[in-house]
């Protein structure tokens, strides 16, 4: 089966010349029976097809459990009368686009969907057939399509836009696809369609969040303190919710925070005033409040406990001749140990850049182009810092665990990065479940960086803790999201993965071969710039975080106790036999 006549090439160049003087006409379904549009009445241009029209049909089959919504061959309603019809090619239509109708029922979605027919065998262009799914789910509607019998379109009615009736009763934040087929469909029909995937509104987008029990959280939250004492303000939930109490929960100094808050309705149904307990002084805080609610979504804020600021009367010095001299003997101290710190730094800083090797792929992939030469990256003590969840296996053993334990204390306290960490909220996975909460924090947190070990690859035995049927779940779940960003053209670098010296580049899993690698201790810098976005070097500036750097980080009481960790899991490593050694032969990967 061919084109018409008219080769493709002239036909393309035939319709580019009068669609740039063609109209965008809309054309919208009209009720019409079959027998209306087999006559050619000028009345039935453009016709809906319900199951009920094709069963009282004669000449058109009937007996598919979907009624109309089949891939109807040409010569079932068409070729009977004019068989010549069938023998020409119509391609798929064009430009698909879904469009979300108003409704007033607040749990489903509402969308019509629009397209243009392809130029390609046009002129036997005889109807559409719309087809919606739910992906993963058994919801299937169709609506069919026949265009009249006495229609003879031409290149320039490729630019009308043919629209379907609505699809009603989506559910909401569902995923769906949408597949228009041209009619007549050929023999070899499955490259006669196009489909379109798209999510429907989520209850927030539809109604609003003061609308949606499921979806709310305290969204005005605001922090102050008074001398020692901390409090938070933040909005209550409407009153047809029936939400009576809420929760609190900060952790810090290794300890956690869990307050349930009942507000004073009386007092105040919007807003209420909660003082945070026994918080340290010169402690950082990572807080969270929410209604308290089953899987109520919830709100995280920072909470940085301040010193009382009490400075002494000057007067105290002036009575006191000896505090003068102590202090101009302090001064002139602190003079000489800057002077001194001044020369060393200059010395280390000239030494770093010569030695530090950068790789040029990262640094451009974070390169900053609106920073001109000479400046510097500060950043921010305001901003959020990036959060961070880790993803491990346990099943190297204890000394294993050690070390991504200690790495996310020193990611935490001295890279600016809030870890999300299972063997921290352990609250949390008791509420939500083990998968539950690894999903909710994939898709909340920034980055997610996956450790990876020998562990990461031995199968599941039946004894093995569930933990680790969630690890490997979580690993297939992000190879799938690469592999579709990366087929969408997205940006793929939220995903990481890294090892530690005792690991292997071979412990990385091919499902992740696509995410950013680093090895770690040595590559701290540039995960510091992945995670913050920052060059580390440019022309004329040079970035140095000496807490980070491989040589710095273990005069730090959490880089020791990392650098501590590394070396006890290298030993246990090396003692080991490796799986070359009990099978006996070289195993090729």
């Amino acid at each position: 089966m061919w084109p018409p006549t008219l080769t493709l090439d002239l036909l393309l160049l035939v319709s580019l010349s009068l669609g740039a003087h063609g109209e965008q006409t809309s054309y919208r379904p009209q009720s019409c029976t079959l027998e209306c549009i087999r006559w050619g009445d000028p009345s039935c241009e453009y016709c809906r097809i319900s199951a009920d029209d094709v069963q009282i049909s004669p000449r058109i089959p009937s007996s598919s459990p979907f009624g109309s919504c089949v891939p109807w061959p040409c010569h079932s309603f068409l070729g009977q009368e004019t068989p010549e019809v069938c023998q020409h090619y119509v391609q798929p239509p064009q430009n698909i686009h879904i469009e979300f109708e108003a409704n007033k029922d607040p749990t489903y979605d509402t969308i019509t969907v629009s397209w243009n027919p392809s130029q390609y065998g046009i002129a036997f262009l005889r109807g559409f057939q719309v087809t919606l799914q739910a992906l993963g789910g058994s919801q299937f509607s169709c609506q069919l399509f026949l265009l009249g019998g006495n229609l003879s379109l031409t290149p320039e009615h490729a630019h009308r836009i043919y629209h379907s009736d609505p699809f009603t009763n989506l559910s909401l934040d569902r995923k769906y696809v949408v597949t228009v087929m041209a009619l007549p469909v050929p023999e070899r029909w499955d490259k006669s369609y196009k489909e379109e995937k798209f999510f429907t509104r989520t209850c927030p987008e539809k109604n609003g969040l003061e609308e949606c029990e499921k979806d709310w959280y305290p969204r005005y939250v605001e922090v102050h303190q008074e001398n020692q004492d901390v409090y938070v303000t933040f909005n209550l939930a409407p009153e047809n919710f029936k939400i009576h109490q809420y929760f609190s929960s900060c952790l810090g100094g290794g300890l956690r925070n869990y307050t349930i808050i009942k507000p004073d309705f009386s007092l105040n149904k919007t807003h209420h005033t909660h003082r945070l307990q026994n918080l340290q002084a010169g402690t950082n805080y990572s807080c969270e409040i929410a209604a308290d609610v089953v899987d109520a979504v919830r709100n995280a804020f920072f909470v940085v406990v301040k010193h009382s600021s009490k400075e002494p009367s000057t007067s105290h010095f002036t009575e006191s001749p000896s505090l003068m001299v102590l202090l101009s003997v302090g001064i002139l101290l602190a003079a000489t140990t800057v002077l001194t710190f001044t020369i060393v730094y200059k010395k280390r800083l000239k030494k770093k850049k010569v030695q530090t090797k950068m790789r040029p792929e990262i640094i451009e992939q974070y390169y900053d182009k609106k920073l001109g030469e000479g400046q510097c990256v500060l950043l921010d003590k305001t901003t959020r810092p990036p959060r961070l969840l880790i993803c491990y296996s346990s099943n190297d053993g204890p000394a294993h665990v050690t070390v991504v334990l200690q790495l996310a204390a020193f990611l935490q306290k001295h890279m600016a990065t809030q870890v999300h960490l299972d063997l921290w909220e352990a609250l949390h996975i008791m509420e939500e479940g083990s998968m539950g909460w690894h999903c909710k924090r994939m898709k909340d947190c920034d980055f997610v960086l996956v450790i990876c070990s020998r562990g990461l690859h031995q199968n599941q035995s039946e004894d093995e803790e569930p933990l680790e049927n969630t690890t490997l779940a979580t690993v297939s779940m992000i190879g799938e999201e690469l592999c579709r960003a990366k087929a969408l053209g997205q940006d793929l670098s939220k995903f990481m993965v890294a090892i530690f010296e005792y690991s292997q580049e071979s412990d990385i899993p091919a499902a992740l071969g696509l995410a950013s690698r680093y090895t770690l201790t040595k590559d701290l810098p540039l995960l510091f710039s992945h995670l913050h976005g920052v060059a580390l070097q440019k022309p004329g500036v040079y970035l140095q975080v000496e807490n980070i750097l491989e040589s710095g980080y273990c005069k730090l009481p959490a880089g020791a106790a990392l650098q501590l960790a590394i070396q006890e899991a290298k030993a246990q490593f090396s003692e080991e036999p490796t799986e070359e050694e009990h099978v006996g032969i070289p195993i090729i990967s």
